[in-house]
């Protein structure tokens, strides 16, 4: 027998069986258990889908698979269905993201660090808000995604978890517990960083900046991945990009690294001549919806900008310049001669 090697004709006829026999009559018939990690979605039902998946075998090839011959996950059962055309979605909400706890957690701040309840207007607003958040597709939220109950069980996960709370913590995870910490140390901060991420929901700001593939270092970032996504869209703007060197040249300077000096012209010759990456200097907690500045752009070498991108808090690119400095005269070298960096004053903006 093939695994896998199904039709959606047979599919659908494993569909039939199991409205005809009920849920069930039809999983013990075949020994499947109830699914835990995804289902089929098909004409507003809702089926096992390792169960739909394994008995199909037996419409297409004569027997239906065991449940041990087959995992219900994206490696057997919910990848053939797909690859079918049918409708696959989680079982399971997915996990809380660094974004969502920082709301959160900011609700709770505001409510003194004390419990809400689901009927709560304050829970049933971020209930609504969460699920305008583009980070979780569409595929791995539940009916009950986000909804209030789950929103006031979180602000209890949480709040069991400040220093003052007198009772017995919930199970809870290590991440509610780490964006806590970050609000105790720096609270006027992190209260800015919730009010960032609400006012781009609330304008669809995040919604027109592309998710491009995400990287590790995204997700231990203190702000979330959102207020990262806009900054980076912002130094990757062309536009903004021109401007900013376009000014730098007009007033004589060359285009090197203000971090460590590097001059791509004078490494590769005409190949790096004109280049040279941005890095948007003011920090997220601080960068709202605001227009962008020439002068909140510095110039940056492609591995200094991965050094301050790689571990917050983001060093500037003074900072980052005299860590190199102490790193190299520790060991005897010398970084490259650099002008001094000098402030941009023109006035020009661009939007983000």
């Amino acid at each position: 027998m093939r695994k896998g090697a199904i039709s959606r004709d047979g599919v659908l006829k494993a569909i039939a069986e199991y409205k005809d026999w009920g849920r069930d009559r039809f999983l013990a018939e075949y020994g499947y258990k109830p699914a835990t990690g995804y289902l089929l979605i098909h004409e507003d039902r809702t089926y096992d889908s390792k169960a739909i998946a394994g008995v199909a075998h037996k419409f297409d090839q004569g027997r239906a698979l065991r449940p041990d011959e087959l995992s219900g996950g994206r490696s057997h059962a919910a990848r053939w269905l797909a690859r079918l055309g049918f409708v696959i979605r989680s079982s399971r909400d997915p996990d809380w993201t660094r974004d969502e706890i920082i709301l959160a957690c900011d609700l709770a701040r505001t409510n003194d660090w004390k419990r809400l309840e689901y009927n709560d207007p304050r829970v049933i607003e971020l209930s609504a808000l969460l699920q305008t958040m583009p980070i979780h597709p569409e595929e791995v939220r539940t009916e009950l995604f986000r909804n209030p109950n789950g929103v006031a069980r979180k602000t209890v996960d949480i709040t069991c978890r400040h220093p003052d709370y007198p009772g017995k913590p919930t199970n809870g995870n290590a991440l509610d517990v780490e964006v806590l910490n970050d609000f105790l140390a720096r609270p006027a901060e992190m209260a800015t960083v919730a009010q960032h991420i609400r006012d781009g929901l609330t304008a669809g700001a995040f919604h027109a900046v592309p998710p491009e593939a995400e990287e590790e270092d995204d997700y231990s970032a203190p702000e979330g991945r959102l207020l990262i996504r806009r900054h980076k869209s912002r130094e990757r703007d062309k536009g903004l990009r021109k401007r900013k060197i376009d000014a730098v040249l007009r007033q004589g300077r060359r285009l090197v690294c203000e971090a460590c000096g590097f001059d791509f012209e004078a490494t590769y010759g005409p190949r790096g001549a004109g280049y040279i990456e941005c890095h948007h200097v003011v920090p997220l907690h601080e960068a709202g919806e605001g227009r962008t500045r020439l002068s909140d752009l510095a110039l940056i070498c492609a591995n200094c900008h991965r050094m301050i991108h790689r571990r917050a808090p983001w060093p500037t690119p003074d900072e980052l310049r005299n860590l190199i400095q102490e790193t190299t005269h520790r060991g005897g070298a010398q970084l490259p001669s650099q002008q001094e960096p000098e402030s941009i004053t023109t006035g020009a903006v661009v939007a983000p």
